[in-house]
């Protein structure tokens, strides 16, 4: 068969064909083509006009949630005191730590103050800087003492400015996660412009400022974009060591900056081991994530005095486990399809019985309890049998705890990102589950791209570990609405890659049998770009109006609380109450309190149970008998708690005390048979109705609408 093709540039012979740089760099007319050369300057063009887009989007957001927090607020206009209090629960907490910081009299008496604290537990010194994850903290005031900026910039507006700042960092993080996974940076332009529109499902910065996960998630998005450039083939060895480096940092910030980081990062351990098994992974790129895990959390154990949380987390037993296990069994990814099936499961049941060999050995060393309440909540969550635990039905009865609620499902498909990423999951998961099984089987590894190529698309490294992990997290999202924020987020980069992928696009249309080059790539890049405009048109109006609604911070009735102490009672008076209040009282007053929000301790959670006896049916005189034990002076009851109404009945503080007390609930419905009658009333109704009983020991020195506080008699 005859075939025209371009005429070579020669004297007579033919140019081989292993040799395409001369019909490509000459014309017919004698001008030199600079195909290379242009394609340089196309792909730099490409990256820096990608860049200030990336930049330019998380200054954005940053401007975007900082502008919101101040309209929501009227943070300028407010008074210091309400700012504090706009801080709620353990934000308030956190806080204060900052606010002592600046306020010491110096950078070593404030760190002193931290290793030494009597404040936040009364009659107990404890080290904040093992117990609790504020080194950003303690960095911020040392940064704010140290840089010439005091008369220019209040301490408050410093630290906001620096959480608002780092949702510049999570944008840029995720944009560029989308733009390496699908070689466009389309893609990130669409994940960043999804993650605004979703603000309200994808992050709570803006009314939850100083919470652990706003300081620790951009560090994570950061790690995952650092994770998803290193597992590229072809990269060179220089390039793979900074990338590892920026992993290892971005891995021990994230480790630093959150107590939940363990479990965030076992999950993404699981991710890793899964995708190892099936041989979908660099082998040993995996083993050295594995090793960044375990240093960097030891690095972490270390800076908090050795924090033995850490060094009990079933994070550290796992990956010890996996690396054991892989010393162990040999030739595990060798053999025929069954051969391997059989090692596979063998290999499991090995690292899985060696996790928890070595998590309770090292629990019963360093007779670790610290966690044993999340474990207890996990057991009554998933079914495990019923529990009348204190601790565990208070998380169980939280709505952040709680399944997801069916209604996000509805507002991330406004945006149509729910239905995208449905669309994308479900094609990369059967490619996933396609690759899987050939890699099992043993297939020829050159037949099998193949193959692959003539009937689905193949699954890259990079693509395999951001489709694993999206799974898990969206699995852990779904359980417990709290850590929806970790799964959103990157729905956003997944749907993204998915809609300006080659591979996804090429498959779609090959499927329809619409399949040419020309089509795909046209459809690439116009659906994409519909999609923006179609969530530009609808929700830009939106965006505007939230922009320019205009509200203010009203609480009076604990301003009135805050100011009442500071000017009534003594710098040294020891406050008891629910945690949420205390960790106020503590930041806008710098009174002792008897127990905090801060949950990751044995001995707290004992605490912090007697102390809500106050809202319990006891007899007067063991309420004061274990205020006193705890050297309290004042005792503030909230109305909101001891009439509560938000939670239905079983799940009101007051029902869970009955319950842990073995009593009988308040009003109508059923009871566990063997629960009884008290033989008290409740305290916190009963104090107000001032009986002698009562008021031998408690006099009430302060009361408004929401709060009464009564002082401690002082007996012999």
């Amino acid at each position: 068969m005859t075939t025209i093709r371009q005429r070579r540039v020669g004297k007579g012979t033919e140019a081989a064909e292993d040799q395409p740089s001369e019909e490509k760099n000459v014309k017919p007319d004698g001008k030199i083509l600079s195909d290379h050369t242009g394609g340089k300057l196309w792909n730099i063009l490409s990256i820096t006009v990608g860049g200030i887009v990336a930049i330019s989007l998380g200054l954005l957001t940053s401007v975007y949630v900082a502008t919101l927090h101040e309209n929501d607020l009227w943070f300028s206009n407010i008074k210091e005191v309400e700012r504090e209090i706009s801080f709620r629960t353990e934000c308030g907490l956190y806080y204060s730590y900052y606010k002592q910081m600046i306020q010491a009299a110096s950078i070593q008496q404030g760190l002193h103050g931290l290793v030494y604290d009597n404040k936040t537990e009364s009659v107990r010194t404890i080290n904040i800087l093992e117990r609790m994850n504020v080194y950003q903290e303690v960095f911020l005031s040392i940064l704010y003492r140290i840089l010439p900026i005091q008369q220019y910039l209040e301490p408050v507006y410093f630290y906001i400015y620096t959480l608002f700042g780092l949702q510049a960092v999570y944008v840029i993080a995720l944009y560029v996660t989308s733009w390496l996974l699908s070689g466009t940076w389309l893609s990130g332009l669409l994940a960043a412009c999804w993650y605004i529109t979703n603000r309200i499902d994808t992050t709570r910065v803006e009314f939850t400022i100083p919470l652990r996960e706003n300081w620790a998630l951009p560090f994570f998005a950061v790690q995952i974009a650092a994770i998803t450039y290193l597992l590229r083939t072809h990269l060179q060895p220089v390039q793979e060591r900074l990338t590892f480096m920026v992993v290892f940092v971005a891995t021990f910030l994230f480790s630093l900056t959150w107590q939940f980081n363990q479990f965030m990062m076992l999950i993404q351990a699981l991710a890793l081991f899964i995708l190892d098994c099936f041989d979908m992974l660099p082998t040993a790129k995996v083993t050295w994530l594995y090793i960044i895990q375990i240093s960097g959390l030891l690095l972490v154990c270390v800076l908090q005095f050795f924090n033995s949380m850490i060094l009990g987390s079933l994070l550290i037993s796992f990956n010890a486990s996996v690396l054991i296990a892989r010393t162990i069994q040999k030739n595990l990814k060798k053999g025929s399809l069954l051969n391997r099936l059989g090692k596979l499961i063998l290999h499991v049941l090995l690292v899985l019985c060696l996790t928890l060999l070595i998590n309770k050995f090292i629990k019963q060393i360093l007779n670790l309890e610290s966690d044993e309440h999340i474990f207890k909540f996990l057991k009554a969550k998933f079914g495990f049998g019923a529990t009348r635990d204190f601790d565990a039905n208070l998380y169980l009865c939280e709505e952040a705890f709680g399944l997801l609620p069916l209604n996000t499902f509805s507002r991330l498909s406004d945006t149509l990102l729910f239905y995208v990423y449905v669309f994308v999951l479900f094609l990369m998961a059967v490619a996933a589950v396609i690759v899987a099984f050939w890699n099992l089987s043993g297939s020829n590894r050159v037949q099998f791209m193949e193959k692959m190529e003539e009937c689905t698309i193949t699954l890259k490294p990079d693509a395999a570990y951001n489709l694993i992990h999206t799974v898990l997290f969206g699995c852990l999202a779904l359980s417990t609405m709290r850590m929806k924020y970790l799964w959103t987020s990157h729905m956003c980069v997944f749907a993204s890659f998915g809609l300006c992928s080659t591979e996804v696009w090429k498959l779609t249309l090959k499927c329809i049998h619409l399949y040419t080059s020309q089509r795909m790539h046209v459809i690439k890049y116009s659906v994409p770009i519909i999609t923006l405009l179609y969530i530009s048109y609808k929700f830009w109006p939106g965006i505007m109006d939230e922009l320019s609604e205009l509200r203010e911070f009203y609480d009076p009735d604990t301003v009135e609380l805050m100011n009442w102490i500071k000017s009534n009672t003594p710098n040294t008076a020891v406050f008891a109450g629910s945690m949420q209040l205390l960790a106020g009282v503590k930041l806008c007053t710098g009174r002792t309190l008897t127990n905090h929000p801060h949950y990751e301790d044995k001995n707290l959670r004992e605490r912090t149970k007697k102390i809500y006896q106050i809202y319990a049916k006891r007899s007067p005189e063991d309420v004061y008998r274990i205020l006193r034990s705890f050297g309290t002076d004042y005792v503030i009851l909230e109305d909101s708690i001891c009439y509560e109404r938000r939670h239905s009945r079983g799940c009101r503080l007051r029902d869970l005390l009955d319950i842990a007390n073995g009593h009988i609930m308040d009003g109508l419905g059923e009871n566990e048979p063997d629960l009884k009658p008290s033989l008290y009333p409740r305290f916190c109704e009963e104090i107000k109705k001032t009986l002698p009983s009562y008021t031998i020991h408690f006099t009430r020195v302060f009361q408004n609408k929401t709060f009464h506080v009564y002082k401690l008699a002082k007996h012999k």
